[in-house]
């Protein structure tokens, strides 16, 4: 993948604006950045690495994106929550005991919401254990670590806002992040994978994180309705569970300018199965399975093609003789 060069910036603080201002990218070498294009028929299929590499390392954590790059995955998606002094954390859950070790570090603080702890607190915690012993120590990361590590590795990111409802500003401050690191802002090729999207299932709160940052894409976690899809002509992305689709609805979704990469797809037979629905890609906790997939099924098709090639032009001599 790529690199391209980051913008010439304005000092920061002209970049950081009020909750309802757009908090972008506003001057590039030589002109205004643009905004990505709104449908990329040549994007490349990709499996996206489910909160890291979730199949054979500790979710939402550096070690899980190290092992997507490892593992060849191109995208990472990771999904982020706020901390009683409002860092932006990696984290699924609304609380802590299932991924870490708080209860043993802070027994009496129960309900051990995420936004209960300040994120001085949450460094202290195990976040590798209750995966497997070998990552025992793994913290829990901050975005900024893992915006760095990406960048480092090259890779792109599906950034997933995890109940905003509970984090009221959590849009902006995510938009203050990113403004820090301008290289999210510039976006990749119309050939390669987005560099950055925004997803929530929280739809409204992913229209105001679009109001933001205008230039990035951004998607709908969830389905649509099909008679409501033109209503989010704001959109780049729809993402539904897998098992809730089928060819029609990919269709309709893609008629309306949008793309579509379906969760959480962990065996081969699904994988193939939504590739034959015509998605843009899928997101995986096994990204080496569903690259291996993507594969065969591109080689599928070109076979395919290869083979009807060859039987059109044995009809043409046929009706030539």
């Amino acid at each position: 993948m790529s690199v391209l060069a980051s913008p010439t910036l304005a000092a920061p603080s002209t970049l950081v604006g009020s909750d309802h201002e757009p908090i972008e990218v506003q001057r590039v070498q030589q002109g205004t950045a643009t905004p990505p294009q709104q449908t990329a028929p040549t994007r490349p299929l990709i499996a996206v690495a489910h909160r890291g590499a979730a199949g054979t390392a500790p979710e939402n954590t550096l070690a899980a994106i190290d092992e997507g790059h490892r593992l060849g995955a191109e995208t990472v998606e990771i999904d982020v929550q706020l901390t009683s002094d409002e860092e932006i954390v990696l984290m699924h859950d609304t609380t802590l005991e299932r991924t870490t070790d708080v209860t043993e570090v802070f027994p009496d603080r129960a309900p051990y919401d995420v936004g209960d702890f300040t994120l001085e607190e949450i460094e202290r915690l195990d976040a590798g254990s209750a995966f497997d012993q070998e990552f025992a120590g793994e913290p829990v990361p901050t975005l900024r670590e893992a915006l760095d590590r990406l960048q480092e590795h090259e890779m792109n990111l599906l950034l997933e806002v995890k109940e905003p409802s509970l984090y009221p500003g959590i849009e902006h401050q995510i938009s203050v992040e990113l403004a820090r690191s301008p290289y999210w802002l510039v976006p990749n090729a119309p050939d390669e994978p987005h560099r950055l999207v925004v997803q929530s299932f929280d739809w409204e709160s992913t229209e105001h994180s679009k109001s933001l940052l205008p230039s990035v894409p951004h998607g709908l976690l969830g389905q649509v309705p099909k008679d409501r899809i033109a209503d989010y002509d704001w959109a780049q992305m729809i993402n539904p569970d897998h098992e809730s689709i089928d060819a029609d609805y990919v269709a309709a979704v893609q008629s309306a300018g949008l793309e579509i990469m379906p969760y959480t797809i962990n065996e081969a037979d699904g994988m193939w199965h939504v590739l034959e629905m015509g998605v843009d890609g899928f997101i995986t906790d096994f990204p080496e399975t569903g690259q291996r997939a993507i594969a065969e099924f591109l080689e599928g098709r070109a076979d395919l093609a290869a083979d009807e090639e060859s039987e059109g032009s044995e009809e043409s001599v046929e009706l030539a003789s």
